[in-house]
């Protein structure tokens, strides 16, 4: 989150190499801790580089399957621990697939995606 200078209004804001480290080990403990992961990454303003004050985390995770809804995926994933707040996707591999393959994807979001941790 952003930290206030005691004697200044300033704020700063996590560059992308600092969220980029805090995702990376937040997706290695993710991945050990659920092996229905296969893959997470992160997209958006982080993945391009025009991140700004106020940015949050586009993170998206592939899992083998999933019994819950789609919106109700992202609570068993706890995403405190990054330095920013979190917009987080939940997809089983069928539906990144099917999504990619017939266009239900944004065209931005599949090609700018930041593959952290990927397993077969």
């Amino acid at each position: 989150m952003p930290i206030r200078s005691l004697d200044s209004s300033v704020l700063r804001w996590p560059d992308r190499d600092t969220v980029d480290r805090a995702v990376r080990g937040w997706a290695s403990t993710v991945g050990l801790d659920d092996q229905r992961v296969r893959r997470i990454g992160y997209f958006g303003s982080y993945a391009r580089g025009n991140w700004g004050v106020g940015s949050d985390l586009d993170v998206v995770v592939i899992v083998d399957e999933s019994a819950d809804a789609f919106e109700r995926r992202a609570i068993g994933f706890d995403t405190r621990q990054l330095p920013v707040s979190v917009d987080l996707l939940v997809y089983t591999i069928d539906e990144w697939e099917r999504m990619s393959r017939d266009g239900g994807l944004p065209r931005t979001v599949a090609p700018e995606v930041v593959w952290v941790i990927s397993r077969a």
